[in-house]
């Protein structure tokens, strides 16, 4: 047994001078090694044998950066995590707390561990130098994933940020974030494949050269995506909280939404549609932020008046309608004028078709005018026109094109609502009329009524 052990211990010994020389020729500490041959040492102290000893020494040595790297990990994440949220709650800046929440600090701390397999494994395992390539690779393998998922998650902590800011829904940059994870996930996949042939990356991006077409194909989408949100943005055409209207996409509501390929929209009935960002490039929409800028809404509405109300004011109605307050002084200048003409004229106005003469449809635009004019919810600075239009078979139309302060929705519809109520419920006062098409009753009505009048007379008994 002496004998054998010796022969044993020479064994070592030799293998120990030729690890040596091999090291001491390529510059390497022989630090690794002496650990690694006490291991092996005390595996055969305890009985293992020979042709084992080395592999469990492997097996050991990794198992222990295996502990190292876990216990750096859990370290590194909670340590970091309490203190990053304890500084985080301190500062008055909302930046760090963004960052925080997307846990970009947190997918940071996941490098840790890679780092420590990274250095301890050549340092601890100097006889496997394919395994220690191999670990070593996949040690980078992580950290290339670990760097792009921190990379997302500070992006999408920047767009975060940036909306908070007052200018962001005019220039939105989510588009552009989106196109940054593309390169940085494509420039990613090129070095992780760098790493696992043993080639530069240089070669591969050479390559690419060739597959041109195909990622033009395959990447049509996004590129045409990003080219239109390039424009919608340096344009100014589209932003986050505009309303805009296309009806051959079913939208008409608030953008929500603006990415790289998609635009969402919130519709009024709280549906959503979704829109190629290319298609509005291409296709016509209409914005109404000008509307919404400017501080007023428009009112664009006929009030169609039957042809057979419209007819001169007599002195009668003239005298009634003077009591309405908001036309006195308008009568007053106007009956004046006409008196005035007529007589300078030696008109005779014994015959309406003479002269001038006052018009119930006249007084009633007056009337709308001044009604407008004195109404608190109306723009009196923007366009304000009452006019009337050609006639049709429907009557005279009467139209109001003004501007209501509110642009709200629904306090812009109560505000018309109110007008055009107290419009419709005028109009009889000057002996108008609004035009309305017959309908069932109004017919109904009119046959009972000429059968009264042709049913001749019963006789009394």
């Amino acid at each position: 047994m002496k004998l054998e052990e010796l022969n044993k211990r020479i064994l070592l010994i030799e293998e120990e001078q030729q690890a040596q020389l091999q090291l001491a020729q390529s510059g390497k500490d022989d630090y690794a090694w002496k650990r690694y041959k006490q291991i092996s040492e005390h595996l055969i102290d305890w009985g293992v044998p020979d042709a084992i000893a080395p592999l469990l020494a492997d097996i050991a040595v990794l198992s222990l950066i295996a502990l190292i790297a876990v216990l750096t990990d859990i370290l590194m994440r909670r340590l970091l995590a309490r203190l990053l949220r304890h500084a985080a709650k301190k500062t008055r800046t909302q930046i760090d707390d963004q960052l925080v929440r997307y846990g970009v600090f947190t997918k940071l701390a996941h490098a840790a561990p890679a780092l420590v397999v990274y250095l301890l494994v050549p340092l601890w395992m100097p006889t496997q130098p394919r395994i220690i390539g191999g670990i070593q690779t996949v040690a980078l393998l992580y950290l290339l994933l670990i760097a792009i998922m921190a990379l997302n998650a500070l992006l999408n902590a920047a767009v975060d940020i940036y909306r908070r800011f007052a200018f962001a829904s005019q220039i939105p940059i989510r588009g552009f974030v989106q196109v940054i994870k593309i390169i940085a996930s494509a420039l990613a996949v090129i070095f992780a494949i760098s790493l696992v042939i043993g080639k530069s990356p240089t070669l591969l991006v050479s390559g690419l050269g060739a597959m041109t077409a195909v990622l033009m194909l395959v990447f049509k989408d996004p590129l045409i995506g990003l080219i239109a949100g390039i424009q919608l943005s340096a344009n100014k055409m589209l932003a986050i909280g505009d309303w805009l209207e296309m009806p051959k996409y079913g939208a008409d509501g608030d953008v929500i939404d603006i990415s790289l390929t998609t635009v969402q929209v919130q519709n009024w009935d709280k549906t959503i549609s979704t829109i190629p960002t290319s298609a509005l490039v291409s296709d016509s929409f209409k914005n109404w932020r000008g509307m919404s800028e400017s501080g007023g809404r428009r009112i664009k509405r006929d009030l169609h008046i039957d042809l057979a109300t419209i007819h001169f004011l007599s002195p009668q109605e003239v005298d009634t309608l003077r009591k309405a307050e908001l036309i006195t002084e308008y009568l007053q200048e106007k009956q004046t004028a006409v008196d005035r003409y007529n007589t300078e004229k030696k008109i005779d106005t014994s015959t309406p078709v003479n002269g001038r003469r006052l018009t119930n449809i006249g007084t009633f635009r007056a009337y709308l005018v001044a009604y407008l004019r004195n109404h608190p919810e109306i723009h009196d600075d923007m366009t304000f026109i009452v006019r009337q239009l050609e006639p049709t078979p429907q009557g005279v139309p009467i139209q109001i094109y003004v501007f209501v302060k509110d642009v709200r929705w629904a306090n812009y519809e109560a505000i018309q609502s109110d007008i055009f109520d107290h419009i419709l419920a005028v109009i009889p006062e000057f002996g108008l009329r609004a035009f309305q098409q017959p309908s069932g009753n109004d017919v109904q009505s009119l046959l009972a009524h000429k059968t009264v009048q042709s049913t001749p007379p019963t006789n009394m008994q």
